[in-house]
């Protein structure tokens, strides 16, 4: 007997939903820098984790090997990709631009709300970079939240997509950098030109805002490079 065209839609519906938000806590993984490149990846620990079956963390893993934030090793293992230097130069490269462009437009276009929420990200960066033991973890992803708090002022949501998909990629080797340089923390430069970004933003100074996270992800990508850390 066939199926009630009713329940023909709503199943795909739940699984679908289910496997979107299996995906969407998985790339967080990668983008908060909460993994770091050759980091192996559980399926089955993924879901007991999230509480969900292997079927939306199959689809998920899938889904991010397709967007090149996972790959499946000749063992079969589903590790973070391990990044060559002109790779990472060419990713560098392409955030400089599409980034600054976004924190252009966020300084013409963001509005008092928009300022509030950037200010509470840049204090909270400020100060754990300030702490006398900072949390290198925690600092990946409160310099994660600054840089989206940003972008997200710029009004385009197909322009967050795009950066979350470089950020899927960058966020393990920003994770890899401090858990091997803790002190770039304080004598990296990140807080000053986030101070920078921010003040140009608040003036509504596009160039300067640009200029500041063109030169905050130039300077990352330069000293991450020089500790040749990355696979040649």
């Amino acid at each position: 007997m066939p199926l009630a065209p009713a329940l023909n839609e709503i199943a795909p519906l739940a699984r679908q939903t289910l496997g979107d938000r299996t995906y969407a806590q998985l790339s967080e993984l990668l983008v908060s820098g909460r993994l770091a490149p050759g980091d192996k990846l559980s399926l089955r620990g993924a879901a007991e984790a999230l509480g969900v079956s292997m079927m939306p963390v199959r689809e998920a893993v899938s889904r991010l090997v397709a967007d090149r934030a996972l790959e499946v090793a000749p063992n079969r293992a589903v590790r973070v990709p391990i990044m060559t230097t002109e790779q990472f130069r060419d990713l560098a490269r392409v955030r400089i631009e599409i980034e600054g462009y976004a924190t252009e437009q966020a300084a013409l276009l963001r509005d008092a709300d928009d300022l509030a929420a950037i200010a509470r990200c840049e204090e909270a960066f400020r100060l754990e970079s300030h702490a006398e033991k900072p949390d290198a973890p925690l600092s990946v992803e409160l310099n994660k939240n600054l840089h989206f708090a940003i972008y997200s002022a710029a009004r385009s949501p197909i322009l967050v997509e795009i950066i979350r998909g470089l950020w899927l990629k960058v966020g393990p080797i920003l994770n890899l950098d401090l858990r091997a340089n803790p002190d770039r923390l304080t004598s990296g430069g990140a807080r000053e030109r986030h101070a920078a970004a921010l003040a140009a933003i608040i003036a509504k100074d596009g160039a300067a805002a640009r200029a500041a996270i063109a030169e905050d992800i130039r300077n990352a990508a330069d000293f991450i490079i020089s500790r040749g850390q990355l696979a040649d």
